[in-house]
């Protein structure tokens, strides 16, 4: 295939990919989900699970190997300005605002998932190793199931909180923060599983370490700094922001891949190191990098539904995954609703902060990605996952609608879920 059918072929496939994603995501709207499930639901439907299995293999035939790079390449910027978006919301005042509520919910329902994933993994290794022999066993491994069942998706989560009316909510304000806190602590987690695979040829892993955490300094001692003085600057005032966000999050990636993690990585430190106005992020950066990454997203979905193939499911991997989906929910859902409880939320709030904290959606599917391409899981264990993903954040509108038809938040919660100097959260 030439560069001129190549060129062809990546165009309509991208029109493809943008009409399908679009089409589904409204559809997921309309049942009440966010436009980011349909659109992940885009993605499997066009790889080998549903289209592939059409007479001819139509997926074969869109999406043929030698167009595939180009595709991947272009997903990939896609998550890096994603990831720089997710870094750049994160305001660390926020974060302190939801008090101690947050903390303990946050500290519950990330340890206790990453605990019953590596219990798991230890106690019942032929259930993995049934459906990911090359891989279950090793130290990476252990690291990367806590991480995939422990995740939180910010993102989507604020999506459905905003859809519902939540936002301003003790539910809303608790389960936004926590879900920060446990975004940051999960990503950390799988930086050093993936630094504990070698990911970076011919160096030693803690050269490495060495390495990510001089980068990590310098963004935020030197570059944030200076980007902050360069910023205001009264003849900088005709700067494109825009410009540098995108300069700071691809330089970023790239240099996080150089050193053998994921561009991933680099997107989200460039958002954390992004200089904010006033201490919040600045609209006029967030916006477009916000549009950019989610009209590039559907190809990201793409390149997922292309490694994922429902067909390849046995009795062994189905197994699996209920083992893994039980691990999940109930890893989540109980101990964040007993934080909530402890942290004098009434029942209500409680139980839709459990509901919300179970959402895992884009993140996740981030997560699997990473595993896969660091060779830390095989094709089997991610197809397990990728379902897991699915399941959990598909029961999280239905779970939420229940809640509000059996219970009734009591008089006594006020709606808004911030008072005093301090910004702790306060129920009477």
């Amino acid at each position: 295939m030439n560069t001129e059918t190549v060129v062809t072929v990546v165009v309509g496939d991208v029109a493809l990919i943008v009409v399908v994603s679009w089409l589904l995501g409204a559809a997921a709207r309309r049942c009440g989900q966010p436009a980011v499930i349909g659109q992940i639901v885009a993605g499997i439907a066009l790889g080998p699970t549903l289209l592939g299995r059409l007479p001819g293999n139509p997926t074969a035939h869109l999406f043929p190997k030698e167009v595939l790079p180009f595709l991947s390449v272009l997903s990939q910027v896609a998550i890096v300005l994603f990831m720089f978006v997710a870094g750049y919301e994160i305001d660390a005042r926020q974060l302190r605002r939801g008090g101690r509520a947050a903390a303990v919910v946050a500290l519950a329902a990330l340890l206790t998932p990453a605990g019953l994933g590596a219990g798991a993994v230890q106690l019942l290794p032929g259930a993995f190793s049934s459906v990911d022999p090359r891989h279950a066993g090793g130290q990476s491994f252990l690291m990367f199931m806590m991480v995939a069942v422990a995740i939180t998706a910010l993102p989507v989560l604020v999506a459905i909180i905003r859809e519902r009316g939540l936002a301003g909510t003790p539910a809303g304000t608790v389960s936004t923060t926590a879900a920060g806190f446990m975004d940051v602590a999960a990503w950390l987690v799988l930086a050093a599983a993936l630094v504990g695979t070698g990911h970076a040829p011919g160096r030693h892993w803690a050269l490495t370490l060495l390495l990510v955490t001089g980068f990590v300094a310098a963004m935020f001692l030197v570059v944030r700094p200076v980007l902050g003085w360069w910023l205001h600057r009264s003849r900088a005032l005709m700067a494109n922001q825009v410009t540098i966000a995108l300069a700071l999050a691809l330089g970023s990636a790239w240099v996080t891949s150089s050193l053998g993690l994921h561009p991933v990585f680099g997107g989200l430190l460039a958002g954390l190191a992004m200089p904010r106005r006033d201490g919040v992020p600045d609209a006029d950066v967030l916006r477009p990098m916000e549009q950019s990454a989610g009209l590039l997203l559907p190809l990201f979905f793409v390149t997922t539904g292309l490694s994922f193939n429902i067909g390849t499911l046995n009795g062994d991997s189905v197994l699996l995954l209920a083992l893994i989906v039980a691990v999940a929910t109930i890893g989540k859902i109980v101990p964040a609703y007993a934080a909530a409880r402890l942290s004098r939320l009434d029942r209500h709030q409680s139980a839709l902060v459990a509901a919300l904290v179970n959402t895992r959606g884009l993140t996740e599917l981030i997560v699997l990605n990473v595993g896969l391409e660091a060779g830390i899981i095989g094709r089997g264990m991610f197809t397990v996952l990728v379902l897991m993903a699915l399941i959990t954040t598909f029961m999280t509108g239905p779970l939420l609608s229940l809640i509000a038809r059996r219970t009734t938040p009591g008089p006594a919660v006020k709606p808004t879920a911030l008072t005093g100097s301090q910004g702790k959260l306060t129920i009477e």
